[in-house]
């Protein structure tokens, strides 16, 4: 058998123009590159349609309890050191108040008890600062809600009037028109105010 030479070593040699033009579209196609990578085997297709995280209405109910709960202690962790600070700052007080006492020797323990701090609020005014705004604000939404339920009950009132001056029918069973025509006319009076 002849040895033969490979196509690439006898095109070097030649410059065929149809040959070397063929050559650079083979190189230009073997270059160019879908757009959007090799795409998804079939098992990574499968894993990705099923949800692995279902929904589960008991796990999202335990969640939103275990937030509530670490909201509440946090608050709960907050007053405690918001009520150890003002223990601190009136017992600081209290100490400078005995040490005064003990050198003027005047003061007797019943003034003591008498006499409040006007500086640091008690607990008891503190709640019924914050009850009386709460009652206030309860009060002001029922007003609003008092209200919207009256204009909501007036306007269901007039749709019902409005629909049987509608409905009205004559002797032989045909609407009465003169009720229509007026609901147009309100309309377009309506529409030409606004």
């Amino acid at each position: 058998m002849k040895h033969q030479k490979p196509r690439d070593e006898e095109n070097r040699g030649k410059n065929n123009g149809s040959n070397s033009i063929k050559m650079n579209n083979n190189n230009n196609m073997k270059k160019k590159k879908r757009l959007g990578g090799g795409g998804l085997s079939l098992e990574a297709f499968a894993n990705a349609k099923t949800k692995g995280d279902f929904y589960n209405p008991s796990l999202i109910k335990k969640q939103k309890e275990f937030y509530k709960n670490a909201k509440h202690v946090k608050k709960y962790k907050k007053l405690l050191k918001q009520q150890s600070q003002q223990h601190d700052i009136s017992s600081a007080i209290r100490s400078v108040e005995d040490e005064n006492e003990t050198e003027d020797g005047s003061r007797m323990g019943m003034n003591k008890q008498n006499k409040k701090n006007p500086g640091v609020p008690s607990l008891k005014e503190m709640y019924d600062k914050k009850h009386e705004k709460k009652e206030k604000e309860r009060i002001e939404m029922q007003a609003v809600l008092q209200a919207k339920k009256e204009e909501r009950e007036k306007a269901e009132a007039r749709r019902k009037a409005a629909r049987e001056k509608m409905f009205k029918k004559t002797r032989a069973g045909q609407p009465v028109m003169k009720y229509r025509i007026e609901h147009l006319l309100e309309t377009i009076q309506n529409s030409t105010k606004n």
